[in-house]
């Protein structure tokens, strides 16, 4: 229920798209900062996520704006900097600077691809139709065939084969959202070799988003980000790999701003 729920939402915010959607991926990104600085001990933890909940917010508001991208990295630079001076510990600091910028994109990807021209809602459900397929059939794959283990030291039950499973599933899903967007006259400016290539690139980059946040709560010694909702764990847990695959869409918006 509880993935049929956060399913729903994030499908029903993407088809209002504007504030709606802005302001649902800012309470994600705050959620996630909140898990985040919370596993890593930062201190004094009520004020660091104030300030920091404060630079997620203002960069919402400088996108619903549309502000200019010189903007946005001045106050998301004025607000890591304050966030992490304010963090007691040097190591912390780097914490607390990290779990902004790992936000931050949970917070500004989803409503920029679902504004972007070429993009829009076509990109935006072809990412949640990648990451979706990859973890559903890495599951489903890995349960059904075993095999040799992907990573025991971090995540002892993931498999090659569902590795493997969740790429092809990837790529597979990927073209057929393209494929499906066509038939109502969307299109994403790839091509279907490209879309299948760009899937299979971002099955893998969410696959390994995941054991980074496995690697990360190992690390903190602890089994979930939160609790935050049931049977799920907390928000990083359902959004790792989509964490990763917003930093591989991140990098391509970003280039093509700075080429154009």
């Amino acid at each position: 229920m509880s993935a049929v729920v956060m399913i729903a939402a994030a499908l029903l915010t993407a088809y209002w798209g504007g504030w709606p959607f802005a302001l649902f991926w800012l309470a994600a990104g705050i959620a996630v900062m909140v898990e985040w600085t919370r596993m890593t001990g930062t201190e004094p933890r009520a004020l660091v996520q104030g300030i920091l909940g404060l630079g997620l917010t203002a960069l919402t508001v400088l996108f619903l704006a549309d502000a200019n991208i010189g903007l946005f990295m001045a106050a998301g630079l004025f607000f890591l900097v304050l966030g992490a001076l304010l963090t007691r510990g040097t190591a912390t600091r780097i914490w607390s600077a990290s779990g902004f910028l790992y936000a931050s994109l949970i917070v500004l990807v989803p409503p920029l691809v679902r504004d972007h021209l070429e993009l829009g809602i076509l990109g935006l459900l072809w990412m949640f139709a990648v990451v979706w397929s990859t973890d559903i059939a890495a599951y489903f794959t890995g349960r059904t065939l075993g095999g040799p283990k992907l990573c025991p030291p971090i995540s002892p039950k993931k498999t090659w084969s569902g590795f493997i499973g969740g790429v092809i599933a990837a790529g597979l899903s990927g073209v057929l959202v393209a494929w499906a967007g066509e038939k109502y006259g969307l299109s994403l400016p790839f091509g279907f070799l490209g879309i299948a290539i760009l899937s299979i690139v971002a099955s893998v980059a969410s696959q390994i988003g995941d054991l980074g946040e496995s690697a990360l709560k190992r690390y903190c010694s602890v089994k979930d980000s939160s609790h935050l909702i049931p049977g799920h764990g907390g928000v990083m847990d359902r959004l790792d790999g989509f964490w990763a695959v917003c930093l591989i869409v991140a990098a391509v918006l970003l280039t093509i701003h700075l080429t154009a």
